[in-house]
C-alpha cells in the first residue's frame, strides 16, 4: 500500500480569526432580528401544519367528529349559547367614534397601532442602514444615494403591505370566517391598506424620480426596460394604474360617480401584472447546491436526466456547468456523440452543433453551505460535482468580499480509480482567487479505493485536458427558453395561457355545450381537459414562437460581440494549465484504503474545538450511512469542549 502525502500544512491556524470584512452579517443586531423573525415564522408554520395533521388524524374519533360538527353548526348561522356573565369584546367595543377612520373598535385600533408601529420601526431601521451605506456610494453623491436606497426601502415595505391587501376583499374567504369578520366590514381594512400601500409606492416612485432629475436622465430612466435587472417602465405603468385607482376611490369621486370607481378599480390587473414585471424574479436564483435536468434531442426526445450543478452562480449569469460521468446507456451515447463532433484537439467543430435543453435549476433555496465556518465535504465518485460548485462559490465570495462564513474546509473524496482524479482539476482555484490561501484553510483528502499503487507503469500521470473558450456560430447558441430565463416572456406565457383557457371554456360553452344541451358531467370534464391542453399549446405556443423569434434576434447581437471578445481571449490564452494539486493547500492522496471517518472526525474535533461543523455528504447510500453514524456518535458522546457535527446530504440518487 502506497501513500502519497503533501508536506504542506494548513496555512492558517484553526482558531477564531479577526473579522476582516468577510463576516456573514456585519450588524449583529440585524442578524439577531432576522434569525428571530425566521424562527418565529418557522414555528408558526410548523404549529399550523402539526395542528392540521393532528386534526385530520383524530377526525375519525367520535369526540373530534362531534366537536367538528358543533363548530360547523356554530359558524353556519345558528344561535350561540347565552354567556353566564356580561363581558367586553374587542370587536364590538367602539373606541374612536369621530375621526378619519370612522368608527373604530378596540380590536381594529390594536391592528392600526401594530401597523403604525411596524411602519415607524421599519423606516427607522432602514434609514440607519441607508446612512451606513453612504460611504460605499460616494461616487453617486450622498443625496442621490440616499434617495435611491430610501425609495428601495419604501418599495420593500409596500410589497409587504400588498401581501395583505387582497385578503379582506376575498369573498367567502376562510380567513374571514375563522375570524368571524363579515365581508362588508372587512372591506374597510382593504381601504385602509390601499391608502397605506399607495402612499408607500408613491414615495418609492418619487424618490427615484427625484434622483433621476439630479442625474438629468428622467426620460431615459422612465422608458428603461431591462430584461436582466429591474425594469423601470413596467414600474411606471404599474404606479400610474395604482394612482388612477387611488384617486377614483376617494370618497368624493366614489360618491359622485360610483361606476368610474368600479371600472377603474379593475385596473388592479394592470397594476399587479406590471408590478410583477417591474420586480421580476429577484428573489430566485440558483445556488451552488442546485440540480438541472438535461435533454439532448440527438439522443432522445423523451429522456431527461438530472445532474448537479458544478458551478457557482457567481461565475457569471450566462454560465452554468455540470460534470457528467459515463454510467449508463444514455451517458455512453452522449460521450460517443460528443467525440464524433470534435476534432483531434478535442474542440467542437464550428460547423456542427449539439443541441441540449435544460430544465431548472431546482434545489434548496438556502445556500446552507454558507452557514458554517467549518465545513467537512464528503464525496463519493461523481459526488464531487456539487462540492466543486461550493468551493467555487466560496472562492468567488472571498475574492469579491461578499458575506461568507466558511474559513476551514476539508474535502474527503473517495474514488475507485485514479482516472477519476482529473475531475478535481476542473476548478482552477489559483486563477479564480489567487489570494484564497490567506482567507481559507483548505484540505483535500483523496482515497483511491481499488488501486494499491499510483498508475505510473508507463511513466505518465493522468492529466487534465483543460477546456478552451471558443466561439460558436449563432445558429447553435444556447436558447434561453427556460423557466426564469426572461421574466417578461415567462409571465406573458402564463397570462396568455390563462386567458386562452378562459376564452376556450367560454367558446365551448356558448357554441357547443349550451346549444346542444350537453349534460354528461364526465364529458364536460373531458372538454375542460381539452381546453386546458389547447390553451397551453395554442395560446402558449404563440408566445413561445414570438419569444423564440425575439430570442434569435437578441442572440445574434450577443454572438456578434462575444466573437470579438473570444478572439482576444484565444489570442492571449496560455497553453499551460495550472494543476490544482500544485496549489497552496494541504492535500493527501491515499491508495488502497477507504476513509476512516472516526479518525477524520476526531482529528477535526481536536483541531477546531467547540464549534459548529457543517457536514455535507454526496455519494452512495452506504457512504451517507457511514457519515451519518459518525455524526450521531460524535454528538451523543460529545464533551463540553467538543464540536457539534451538523449532518446534511445532497441527494445522489435523483
Amino acid at each position: 500500500m502506497s501513500t502519497e502525502c503533501s508536506t504542506h500544512e494548513p496555512l492558517l491556524s484553526s482558531g477564531k480569526q479577526e473579522d476582516d470584512g468577510f463576516s456573514y452579517v456585519k450588524d449583529k443586531k440585524a442578524q439577531f432580528l432576522v434569525k428571530l423573525t425566521r424562527w418565529f415564522l418557522k414555528f408558526a408554520m410548523c404549529s399550523i401544519f402539526i395542528a392540521w395533521v393532528s386534526f385530520l388524524f383524530l377526525l375519525p374519533s367520535e369526540s373530534v367528529t362531534e366537536w367538528s360538527d358543533n363548530y360547523v353548526d356554530a359558524t353556519s348561522g345558528s344561535v350561540k349559547k347565552k354567556p353566564k356573565h356580561a363581558a367586553f369584546r374587542l370587536w364590538t367595543f367602539p373606541v374612536i367614534v369621530d375621526g378619519p377612520f370612522g368608527v373604530v373598535t378596540a380590536a381594529e385600533l390594536i391592528g392600526i397601532l401594530l401597523v403604525v408601529v411596524y411602519i415607524i420601526w421599519a423606516v427607522s431601521v432602514y434609514a440607519i442602514q441607508n446612512y451606513n451605506l453612504i460611504p460605499y456610494f460616494e461616487s453617486q453623491g450622498k443625496r442621490n444615494a440616499m434617495l435611491k436606497h430610501t425609495g428601495l426601502r419604501f418599495g420593500s415595505i409596500g410589497l409587504i403591505c400588498i401581501v395583505f391587501l387582497f385578503l379582506p376583499v376575498a369573498r367567502g374567504s376562510i380567513l374571514l370566517r375563522l375570524t368571524n369578520i363579515p365581508f362588508e366590514h372587512a372591506t374597510r381594512y382593504h381601504v385602509w391598506l390601499g391608502h397605506l400601500t399607495m402612499t408607500l409606492f408613491t414615495l418609492h416612485g418619487s424618490c427615484y424620480f427625484y434622483s433621476w432629475i439630479l442625474e438629468d436622465r428622467v426620460v431615459h430612466q422612465l422608458i428603461n426596460w431591462k430584461n436582466n435587472s429591474i425594469a423601470n417602465l413596467p414600474g411606471v405603468i404599474s404606479l400610474s394604474a395604482g394612482l388612477l385607482m387611488w384617486v377614483t376611490s376617494l370618497p368624493p369621486v366614489r360618491r359622485l360617480n360610483f361606476e368610474i370607481f368600479y371600472y377603474t378599480h379593475h385596473l388592479y390587473i394592470v397594476f399587479i401584472v406590471f408590478m410583477a414585471m417591474h420586480v421580476g424574479d429577484i428573489i430566485f436564483s440558483y445556488n451552488a447546491l442546485s440540480w438541472v435536468f438535461l435533454q439532448v434531442r440527438e439522443l432522445s426526445w423523451l429522456q431527461w436526466h438530472p445532474f448537479s450543478v458544478s458551478s457557482s452562480p457567481l461565475d457569471g449569469k450566462h454560465h452554468l456547468a455540470i460534470l457528467i460521468k459515463v454510467l449508463g446507456n444514455w451517458t455512453q451515447k452522449l460521450r460517443g456523440h460528443i467525440l464524433s463532433i470534435t476534432d483531434q484537439d478535442g474542440l467542437v467543430q464550428p460547423n456542427l452543433k449539439l443541441k441540449a435543453s435544460v430544465e431548472g435549476p431546482y434545489g434548496h433555496e438556502s445556500p446552507y453551505h454558507l452557514l458554517y465556518e467549518n465545513l467537512i465535504l464528503v464525496a463519493g465518485g461523481i459526488g464531487i460535482s456539487p462540492f466543486l460548485a461550493i468551493l467555487s462559490d466560496i472562492l468567488h465570495r472571498v475574492r469579491d468580499r461578499k458575506p461568507c462564513m466558511p474559513r476551514n474546509v476539508v474535502i474527503i473524496w473517495a474514488v475507485k480509480r485514479s482516472q477519476e482524479l482529473p475531475l478535481l482539476h476542473s476548478l482552477d482555484m489559483e486563477s479564480l482567487c489567487p489570494t484564497f490561501n490567506a482567507k481559507l484553510n483548505l484540505e483535500i483528502q483523496t482515497y483511491v479505493t481499488q488501486e494499491s499503487e499510483p498508475p505510473l507503469e508507463e511513466g505518465e500521470v493522468q492529466k487534465y485536458a483543460s477546456s478552451t473558450v471558443f466561439s460558436s456560430p449563432s445558429q447553435c447558441g444556447m436558447s434561453r427558453l427556460v423557466g426564469t430565463g426572461n421574466t417578461i416572456w415567462s409571465g406573458t406565457y402564463v397570462m396568455v395561457s390563462t386567458i386562452g383557457l378562459v376564452v376556450s371554456l367560454n367558446l365551448v360553452n356558448v357554441f357547443y355545450i349550451n346549444p346542444y344541451d350537453i349534460s354528461y358531467q364526465w364529458y364536460k370534464g373531458l372538454l375542460l381537459l381539452i381546453c386546458m391542453v389547447a390553451s397551453v399549446i395554442v395560446f402558449g405556443g404563440l408566445v413561445i414562437g414570438l419569444w423564440s423569434f425575439w430570442d434569435r434576434i437578441s442572440l445574434a447581437k450577443e454572438n456578434f460581440w462575444d466573437e470579438k471578445k473570444t478572439d482576444g481571449m484565444l489570442h492571449n490564452e496560455s497553453t499551460t494549465h495550472k494543476n490544482l494539486s500544485e496549489g497552496s493547500f494541504a492535500k493527501t492522496i491515499k491508495h488502497g484504503q477507504r476513509p476512516d471517518f472516526t479518525e477524520i472526525f476526531g482529528t477535526m474535533a481536536e483541531r477546531w474545538g467547540n464549534v459548529d461543523i457543517g457536514v455535507i455528504v454526496c455519494g452512495p447510500t452506504s457512504l451517507e450511512r457511514s457519515v451519518a453514524k459518525e455524526c450521531r456518535s460524535k454528538n451523543i458522546g460529545r464533551k463540553s469542549n467538543a464540536p457539534i457535527f451538523h449532518f446534511n446530504r445532497h441527494s445522489f440518487d435523483l
